[in-house]
């Protein structure tokens, strides 16, 4: 069988530098996921100093309890909590959100969102794919999601850090499809509130480090006699992934962006001493170091009574119960951030966003829990209506972008599609959302089908 003439034409043993496992990644070798991006990577062109930071919610927050509230519903829409106000006249979120209230100035809620598809796979492909699932109850997305595209995108650019990167190798539901394993994120899976947190991709001893340094040295040194000795250019560009990956693992840039003790106690009490603070202030520090698309997913907040995810169907747990723990770790973690991004002059350079694949049913759904055994409250699935909050990018805050029914029920004023929130992030980052990649089939197929920025946040 013939081989794609982009192909690489000669294998290279990793065995000199990956005895000891540490370049490892789901299978893949530093050096092998930079020669697996380099075979279609796009031409080298100006990019702009920008990056996102994505909060992902998997299970779908409800909008009802957080940022979409319904005071004057009927009592079986509106549920227990009620709203505050914020430093925005006008803007009310939940009661639990109370350090949320005090940067409002400093983030939009978009109201309007919606799409068709009520499970979490199917979900979650449509809202970060831009394209309706072939096959909705798959994990895995049958269509390129956001993070690999911006990490196909911005595969020329070489700061010394993983261009995109994130706490598991794809969301539920999400993936890079056809643009390949080299697409996926440099996955940082262990918890940075660990006093014993490290990232064994990059972090290394001092005796390795100078047995790598005498290797960059070293594969410098032969440059010369194996382009003398290679016809087709295959060692050469061996060479150069091999040493582009070495240079990661022995650069200062790259450890000290995931050496999260370099911070302050102030500053990290100030995002929380939990799994999610620590994760929200490392990919704070990961985009100001330099990658473009840090995904950070927020599950499991560690807190006794609460679900795994976002996904509180009465059966599951209490919703209120739930919510009263998992909120103000979640307050905390994303204000945080937010005020951070600001203080730090980074608000035109990153956008964060916070979001599940959809909102929870406007209509309360009591039912027997499996632990409780009691009648408890919950909401189930419901991509009619979600709240996503965006801040920073050099965006208009302070405001809130469409609106819902009065039972929270669809959008009602200024109604959006996810593509829309998807081109207004592909036009921050510079990358043309009509560019075209040959799927399985060898279709040219662009980023996106349909979508328009978002006016009301230039």
């Amino acid at each position: 069988m013939s081989r794609p003439a982009n192909s690489i034409q000669v294998t290279q043993s990793r065995r000199s530098f990956l005895q000891a496992g540490f370049l490892t990644l789901g299978g893949l070798g530093l050096s092998d996921l930079l020669r697996l991006r380099e075979a279609s990577a796009s031409p080298a062109k100006t990019t702009p100093d920008t990056s996102v930071i994505l909060i992902w919610l998997q299970g779908g927050p409800s909008h009802m309890e957080t940022y979409d509230m319904k005071p004057n519903a009927p009592v079986e829409y509106r549920g227990e909590f009620n709203p505050i106000h914020t430093n925005v006249p006008g803007i009310d979120i939940c009661e639990h959100l109370p350090l949320h209230a005090k940067v409002a100035d400093r983030f939009t809620i978009i109201r309007s969102i919606s799409h068709g598809f009520a499970n979490h796979a199917g979900g979650a492909g449509r809202f970060l794919s831009g394209r309706d699932p072939l096959r909705p109850l798959e994990p895995i997305s049958q269509f390129p999601t956001i993070g690999p595209i911006v990490s196909k995108m911005r595969d020329h650019v070489n700061n010394g850090l993983p261009n995109y990167i994130g706490n598991q190798p794809r969301v539920h539901g999400g993936g890079s499809s056809y643009l390949g394993e080299s697409a996926l994120p440099f996955v940082v899976g262990s918890d940075p509130n660990l006093p014993n947190f490290r990232v064994p991709n990059i972090t290394i001893d001092d005796k390795l480090k100078d047995r790598l340094d005498d290797r960059v040295t070293l594969l410098t040194s032969f440059d010369q006699m194996r382009r003398d000795l290679d016809q087709n250019g295959s060692l050469k560009s061996i060479d150069k992934f091999n040493t582009r990956a070495l240079e990661m693992l022995t650069s200062d840039r790259a450890r000290n962006a995931f050496d999260i003790s370099q911070e302050s106690d102030a500053t990290r009490d100030k995002y929380g001493r939990h799994k999610w603070g620590q994760r929200a202030l490392l990919a704070r520090r990961l985009v100001e170091a330099g990658s473009s698309f840090v995904t950070m997913q927020m599950q499991n907040p560690g807190v006794k009574g609460c679900a795994g995810n976002w996904d509180i169907h009465a059966v599951n747990g209490h919703l209120y119960d739930d919510l009263r723990g998992r909120l103000p770790i979640f307050d905390r973690a994303v204000s945080a951030l937010i005020e951070d991004i600001y203080e730090r002059g980074l608000d035109k350079k990153v956008m964060v966003i916070v979001s599940g694949e959809f909102g929870r049913t406007p209509r309360i759904n009591p039912q027997k829990g499996t632990r409780s055994k009691v009648m408890q409250p919950g909401r189930d699935h419901w991509p009619g209506s979600m709240s996503v909050l965006v801040s920073g990018g050099g965006m208009k805050m302070g405001q809130v972008i469409g609106s819902t029914t009065s039972n929270g029920a669809y959008a009602k004023d200024n109604k959006l599609d996810p593509n829309d929130l998807l081109s207004t992030v592909y036009r921050f980052l510079g990358i043309d959302q009509n560019h075209a990649f040959l799927d399985h089939s060898g279709r040219p197929m662009p980023i996106l089908p349909k979508g328009k920025p978002i006016v009301e946040l230039s």
